[in-house]
């Protein structure tokens, strides 16, 4: 179990943040939409709020410890060292007035009971997957085919490994066609908007009311 000491980092007033224009102007109200980032452990949850978000995201990271050996398969991700226990939170501002409230789930089975209150209000969600180790977004797939929440998969590229087209992936996860499947880098802002452009153009078409 992770250790009970988490840092919790609040998005707080930013003095240098750039003030988008619906927070300028009254009269510009924000077509304001949630998203929900899901997938296994370790597989970039945080990394993609932390790169995209344009406030200060608030994070739930604990220390990892000996007493997770057993549960958290590090094989992938030997250098990590944290967790998300709770929950990741970011804001993005699309297209002026489209403002993108972005919530990490957590990715262990434990934590796997806040989902339901994570998810909802939520328009989609993007599930991102690992292709060392596909097998560990099930979970977020079958969870969402379940509420009938619209998704996209993306896949995070992580350096060093295989590339795999985005129909290889589909195969091995049997992903509907109509569901967009896209490779990406969490760690690249514009590879992440164009992820989250994806998921809200699915999710206008599966949901148009």
């Amino acid at each position: 179990m992770d250790s009970a000491v988490s840092e919790i980092r609040h998005p707080g007033p930013d003095p240098d943040e750039n003030l988008q224009a619906w927070q300028t102007d009254r009269t510009r109200a924000p077509i304001a939409t949630k998203i929900v980032v899901a997938g296994g452990f370790g597989v970039g949850k945080t990394t993609l709020v932390t790169a995209v978000s344009e406030i200060t995201p608030l994070q739930t990271e604990a220390l990892m410890t000996q007493a997770s050996e057993d549960t958290d398969d590090l094989t992938s991700t030997p250098d990590k060292t944290t967790t998300t226990v709770a929950m990741d939170f970011g804001r993005i501002t699309l297209d002026d007035d489209l403002v993108l409230y972005l919530f990490g789930t957590p990715g262990q089975q434990r934590f796997w009971f806040m989902w339901d209150d994570l998810v909802r209000g939520a328009i989609g969600a993007v599930v991102l997957a690992d292709t060392r180790r596909l097998s560990d977004c099930f979970p977020a797939l079958d969870y969402f085919e379940s509420c009938g929440l619209p998704y996209i998969v993306a896949v995070n590229h992580f350096d060093g490994t295989e590339e795999f087209e985005s129909s290889d992936v589909r195969e091995a996860l049997t992903i509907p066609p109509h569901i967009p499947v896209l490779i990406m880098d969490a760690r690249q802002r514009i590879s992440v908007i164009e992820s989250l452009l994806s998921l809200v153009g699915h999710a206008l078409a599966a949901t148009p009311e």
